[in-house]
């Protein structure tokens, strides 16, 4: 026993082991159903052609005096998605998520190492190698800078993946505490404006005088890890041999402090008590009472129960209400920013419905395990269409007045009223089309969402997800089209300004009849699905 435990430890055979347990934890998952393999082998296929292009055009690159500024921002922004994608998208698995070794006789450092090894299995860091090879084919010239390139590329890809765990490690007690995810909200609120504040820089700049605008952020960054191990590639190129060797340097030195700040937030995880949910009852009990008049403003029976339990689920669920949060956050972001800019068009103002139609999609997967108890309730397609029902009005109850608010603004902010009523019409319509994919959706491909850890999809979940998330956007919009081809006709028309303001109530009507006729074709699924929809929610 002692010699076994000391082999562990030691970390000798940890490394091969965690792999296989990643792929071990893929394959299983594949297995599980047909439709799970098609929907991970479709989101594979789409990556791949789209890191391909992205090659493509990095290598087409070559030779153009801009190379270098291009790549390093390009290397820049994946490593900033590296940091936050994991902890606010689905993606991950079981070996990523250091709670589940917490009572196995591993060292941090060993341990480490083969949660790396890891994370180097799977599609994201597949897509960041296209681009980081990429990267260098294009500002390479020379012995030299191709010698560097080689353990550029690598060096390059392991701080992106050291990156995003270490800043998951930190963030595990916050995701997976009470208390503590609840301040992921504003985190994730953060994130979603500065993301929005990178594009809308990166369109004045390009607007503004092409590539070249690009040189100055790029030479800063240039020393900033992971993009000082492509801006050494370039030094290298013109000659400047020390000058890449020190931004070499810097990415191995940025490596290393990211494997030490990983093995510490590790140790503290695997050492220390998790006190964050502590007195939870008397929180329950004060949200209880904060919510008790909640009850009487619903309709009675069951549809105001389900609306209930939905619109708790937003106020006190962390996940929940990060996602919310996010999607009300960028729903009024990218209207209101283009607005300011003087670039921005009214239909923009869509924006706010589509974000917000997107919580329709996988309503199951919020209730978690919690699920079998309402599937005990649904008896008839009749049962499962009130439940639906329900959740869609909860729904409604947040998205209409807000997609009716950023409309308006949108509209002050850009002083044109006469298109007013034809937005709000095109906004509900496509809020009706995407309330009734995302119905269908819910009942035809449901996935997990794990409330402990970090992780937004369960285990061999994460191509179910993308593929029902974005196949449902693709269909609601092709729902939508009527609408869509009516707002067209009438601004082409001579004198369709006169009817234009029909289209609020066509638009409006439209949205209500396709979600209730996407509520009935989803509800004899849901009925018919639900052992399967129970097994796949109770995943995580």
């Amino acid at each position: 026993m002692s010699t076994s435990t000391s082999g562990v430890s030691s970390g000798a055979s940890i490394t091969p082991v965690v792999v296989r347990l990643k792929l071990s934890l893929l394959r299983n998952g594949l297995r599980q159903s047909a439709g799970r393999r098609a929907a991970y082998i479709t989101s594979v296929v789409v990556v791949l052609l789209f890191a391909a292009l992205q090659l493509l055009g990095l290598i087409t690159l070559r030779g153009n005096a801009h190379a270098a500024s291009v790549t390093v921002l390009l290397i820049a922004v994946m490593a900033l998605g590296w940091a936050v994608m994991p902890l606010f998208f689905p993606s991950g698995d079981e070996t990523l998520d250091p709670t589940r070794l917490v009572m196995l006789p591993l060292r941090p450092d060993p341990l480490v190492r083969a949660l790396l090894m890891a994370s180097l299995v799977g599609i994201g860091p597949l897509f960041t190698l296209c681009l980081l090879i990429g990267s260098v084919i294009s500002v390479a010239h020379g012995t030299a800078a191709y010698v560097t390139g080689v353990v550029a590329v690598p060096l390059a890809l392991l701080v992106c993946v050291a990156l995003a765990r270490a800043v998951a490690a930190a963030n595990i007690r916050l995701l997976s505490s009470r208390k503590g995810r609840d301040l992921a909200v504003l985190s994730g609120l953060v994130i979603a404006i500065g993301a929005q504040l990178v594009n809308f820089g990166a369109q004045r700049l390009g607007s503004a005088g092409g590539l070249s605008r690009l040189d100055p952020a790029a030479d800063v960054l240039r020393w900033v890890p992971p993009g000082s191990a492509i801006g050494a590639v370039d030094s290298m190129s013109k000659g400047s041999y020390g000058v890449g060797a020190a931004q070499l340097v810097l990415s191995v030195a940025a490596l290393a402090g990211l494997l030490a700040l990983w093995s510490r937030h590790l140790t503290r995880l695997m050492t220390s008590p998790d006190g964050s949910t502590l007195q939870a009852g008397e929180s329950a009990a004060r949200e209880r009472v904060s919510t008790g008049g909640l009850r009487r403003l619903l309709p009675s029976g069951r549809t105001g129960t389900v609306m209930e339990r939905s619109l708790r689920y937003v106020w006190r669920d962390p996940k929940t209400k990060a996602a919310w949060v996010t999607s009300l956050a960028i729903g009024l972001i990218v209207p209101v920013f283009n607005a300011l800019q003087g670039t921005g068009s009214i239909y923009f103002a869509c924006f706010a419905a589509g974000m917000l139609g997107i919580q329709m999609y996988n309503q199951f997967g919020q209730d978690t395990s919690a699920f079998w108890m309402v599937a005990m309730t649904i008896a008839s397609p009749h049962d499962a269409y009130v439940e639906l029902r329900g959740r869609a009005l909860a729904l409604l109850v947040i998205t209409l007045p807000y997609a009716t608010l950023v409309t308006v603004l949108t509209t002050a902010m850009l002083d044109d009223w006469s298109k007013l009523p034809e937005v709000l019409g095109l906004s509900f319509a496509l809020l009706g089309a995407m309330l009734a994919t995302g119905a269908w959706s819910s009942a035809r491909f449901p996935y997990s969402i794990p409330q402990e850890g970090y992780k937004n999809v369960a285990p061999g979940q994460a191509g179910l997800a993308w593929i029902a998330i974005f196949g449902g956007m693709v269909s609601a919009a092709l729902l939508t089209a009527p609408v869509i081809a009516l707002t067209i006709w009438l601004n082409v028309t001579a004198d369709g300004d006169r009817w234009s303001w029909l289209l609020l109530p066509l638009g409006a009507g439209y949205g209500a009849l396709i979600t209730a006729f996407g509520l009935r074709m989803a509800a004899p699924r849901t009925a018919r699905r639900l052992p399967e929809i129970l097994a796949a929610v109770s995943k995580g």
